[in-house]
């Protein structure tokens, strides 16, 4: 069986950014189970996993387009500290998620000038091409329960 829409993937993967320093890894855990097709996995590695058999290795770059998207100068404001109401004290690297009118926002605070604070919404990886290291262990079909959902239930996976 070979990795497709609407099948359960299951990989072991080591995820490095453009200086070859280890992002993520499922080594010594669990490994990745996503549906096939249903966006829970960036768009070029599950491209690049299409037609992949159990046993398959891969080592993939993925670009940014494909990745966590082009890096946006227009993601990052200064808000004033008001702003944070209920906040007693704000430090950079502090995350928040603001709602904007397009939803919610996840915002990372990467500066403080005195009463004003600088707050970045770009994905941390935004910009950065991703190297993939994956070993296919698993495939199979998705229930019909799984394919409704969007996302895989049970072992691996989770349930509401």
């Amino acid at each position: 069986m070979t990795i497709a829409a609407n099948k359960v993937a299951s990989i072991q993967y080591t995820v490095l950014d453009e200086e070859g320093q280890i992002i993520d890894s499922s080594e010594g855990g669990e490994p990745l189970v996503f549906l096939v097709g249903a966006q829970n996995v960036i768009q070029g590695l599950e491209e690049a996993l299409i037609g992949k058999s159990v046993g398959d290795e891969i080592k993939t770059t993925v670009e940014p387009a494909k990745a966590y998207g082009e890096y946006n100068p227009e993601g990052v404001q200064e808000v004033p500290m008001a702003a944070f109401e209920g906040v007693d004290e704000i430090e950079t690297g502090m995350a928040f998620t603001a709602e904007t009118e397009q939803g919610p926002m996840n915002l990372i605070v990467t500066a403080i000038e005195g009463d004003m604070v600088t707050v970045d919404g770009n994905h941390p990886l935004a910009g950065k091409a991703l190297t993939f290291d994956v070993t296919v262990e698993a495939v199979r079909d998705a229930t019909d329960e799984e394919m409704a959902h969007g996302h895989v239930h049970g072992e691996g996976g989770h349930q509401h």
